[in-house]
């Protein structure tokens, strides 16, 4: 599991040194528009966070894999008769695993995208998640990320290929991933997409 997990701290670091709860919470929803048809991003809902320093990078909330978590991480005992799956983050680096995590408390090396989510890197942490009797309670696991180089992601806004939401624990955590995008896409269209909506110099979300 260790090798598996190093492509985690690789991912952290595009936000900067890493602390407890390392920067502001300033995640957002991107939502395909239904003009998008790249087949990566086809019907997608990306919780994404802009980073001080890069461009903006997250994950894919609703797609689900075929692949549970038991298959992956067999030598925990606490996932044997789980049914949770595994996410695809994203196009990014598919081969690696990024860790999402809802906690009241600021987890170590962590990344704050919410008020109460991190994208968290700390091994013995994880693992820590992982042997509790409920493994899975606020934990979402995802294969690869999405990113964009700087400018990149507000020229396909401008194009038309994405809407902006505010993003919240609940959607990413307790909605059925497959009625993810017709909620929001329907929440969307009452709504007027704008570049200007995102403050790029920090990810804020006005």
């Amino acid at each position: 599991m260790r090798s598996a997990l190093r492509f985690l701290l690789v991912l952290v670091a595009l936000s900067g040194p890493v602390g407890a709860a390392d920067g502001e919470a300033n995640a957002i929803f991107l939502v395909a528009s239904p003009e998008l048809r790249d087949p990566n991003f086809r019907e997608a809902v990306v919780l994404v966070t802009h980073p001080r320093d890069g461009g903006p990078w997250g994950v894919i909330i609703n797609r689900p894999l075929d692949h549970r978590l038991s298959e992956i991480f067999s030598e925990f005992e606490t996932l044997k008769d789980s049914k949770d799956v595994l996410f695809l983050g994203g196009p990014v680096m598919r081969d690696g695993l990024v860790f999402l995590v809802r906690s009241a408390q600021a987890p170590p090396r962590a990344v704050a995208v919410l008020h109460d989510v991190y994208f968290i890197s700390d091994i013995e942490w994880i693992e820590g998640l992982l042997r509790r009797p409920e493994p899975t309670r606020g934990l979402r696991i995802y294969a690869g990320y999405s990113g964009w180089a700087p400018g990149q992601l507000q020229t396909e806004i401008a194009r038309g290929g994405w809407h902006l939401l505010p993003a919240d624990a609940k959607t990413v955590f307790e909605i059925d991933p497959a009625l993810i995008w017709p909620e929001l896409i329907k929440r969307a269209a009452t709504r007027k997409t704008r570049v200007d909506d995102v403050s790029w110099d920090t990810g804020a979300f006005r």
